[in-house]
């Protein structure tokens, strides 16, 4: 398959390029790896459609489909890139090829976990995942949960629990109450967002919310009973069904490190790596553009609107791809005091034991990957972070607690069939 513009990530980056570019006559190709188009974000699934923006922007391109310039692969995950501006994909059905002119990555966010005693009980999620499974029909009727971590994603978590018949035990911040009254007061430069923050907190007026504090154990015999809570100096048990705990999120860079676009520091305070982008949103790569979270965490409007001009630059549209950087600015500016708010305490690094589990997938001790001077010597000499995830989970988390930078991906960037694979050599 060939297309004029390439977009990996149906997210509201992913989704508004696709519109852009549809709309302007080009043939697109949109991939995610989800059943259904809307990311994280605009999840939807059995028991969630999406409405408001999500739904008129899905809407649009439905209609697009229809009139046959937009190919959309779900369930469809990349796997390689490849020379000659293709990309090897893998789905249900087997790998395919894809050719592009351009190509936009918007790749999106990973949720942050950082390890503590217990994080690895069944019970226990992120935030965005227990969201995620909410609405794929994970029933939480009468279910007591904690939410804890950092960000405004704690709040949104507890909205879709609650309306789920979930009782929110309580939402555990870790920021302290200063930086978040200073930043619930900066709201009013972003209407939609002070809507937002207000209607959740309404709807969630009944249900504690501690500043200041942070799980330190989740206990239970094979399955999660209760977590122990810091808060200020005082030490707390509550007793839960779940815990969805994860520390903000950080930008999916995989696609694009590997792809050799350039990776650097990106919003302010946020301590992730971003893909760097100039003024229209293109990367260092000829002919790669990127947009939303992938390029720096600033939440779905900002997304919108970096996804909107990284069509318009990739079609070569500069005029109305200028129109919306005044757009694109205030909602950077809101991502700068978002991070300032939500930096991660330094106390967080601190709370596993040597015996915790850092990496999931290779059983690697907290305390065996501490002991080595890198994230490269670590993984030579404990297999930390060569399994099914890739790092993408301890990974991040060395970096936080260590100081560590973990090199770029490796092909394939996730486990693949060997028929996938083989589509190389069929297209050599």
């Amino acid at each position: 398959m060939k297309f004029d513009v390439l977009i990996v990530g149906a997210g509201p980056a992913g989704l508004h390029a696709a519109l852009v570019a549809t709309q302007s006559g080009a043939r697109v190709g949109l991939v995610d790896d989800n059943a259904r188009m809307g990311g994280q974000i605009w999840r939807q699934g059995p028991r969630h459609r999406a409405g408001g923006r999500a739904r008129t922007v899905l809407d649009g391109l439905d209609a697009q489909v229809h009139h046959g310039n937009l190919q959309v692969l779900t369930g469809t995950r990349i796997v390689q890139a490849l020379p000659g501006r293709q990309l090897l994909a893998e789905a249900a059905q087997g790998g395919s090829l894809l050719g592009y002119d351009k190509l936009i990555v918007a790749s999106g966010a990973r949720e942050r976990f950082l390890p503590y005693p217990g994080w690895t009980l069944p019970g226990v999620t992120g935030a965005g995942g227990l969201q995620a499974l909410i609405k794929g029909g994970m029933d939480v009727q009468g279910q007591r949960i904690v939410i804890a971590g950092s960000g405004p994603l704690l709040f949104a978590a507890a909205v879709t629990a609650r309306a789920q018949g979930a009782r929110v035990v309580a939402i555990v911040e870790q920021a302290r109450a200063a930086a978040v009254r200073r930043f619930a007061m900066q709201l009013s430069s972003t209407p939609a967002r002070l809507v937002q923050a207000l209607r959740m907190r309404y709807d969630l007026r009944d249900t504690p919310y501690w500043l200041d504090a942070n799980v330190t154990e989740a206990c239970g015999e094979g399955q999660l009973t209760h977590a122990r809570i810091r808060r200020g100096h005082e030490a707390i048990r509550v007793d839960c069904d779940r815990l969805a705990c994860a520390y903000g999120l950080v930008p999916n860079t995989s696609l694009g490190a590997m792809l050799g676009c350039r990776i650097d520091d990106g919003v302010p305070g946020s301590e992730a790596p971003a893909i760097v982008v100039d003024t229209g949103q293109a990367t260092s790569v000829e002919h790669v553009y990127a947009a939303g979270e992938c390029t720096g965490v600033g939440g779905m409007e900002l997304a919108a609107a970096e996804g909107s001009i990284a069509a318009y630059a990739a079609l070569g549209q500069r005029e109305r791809a200028q129109a919306q950087f005044a757009e694109r600015e205030r909602y950077r500016r809101f991502a700068t005091r978002l991070h300032a708010a939500f930096a991660l305490d330094p106390r967080l690094r601190e709370l596993a034991a040597p015996h915790t589990t850092l990496c999931r997938c290779e059983d690697v001790a907290f305390g065996d990957v501490a002991q080595h001077r890198s994230w490269r010597d670590a993984k030579l000499h404990t297999r930390c972070g060569m399994g099914p995830c890739q790092g993408a989970i301890c990974g991040t988390a060395a970096s936080f607690c260590f100081g560590w930078t973990p090199g770029a991906p490796r092909p394939p960037l996730a486990p693949t069939r060997i028929g996938t694979l083989l589509e190389i050599d069929k297209a050599a």
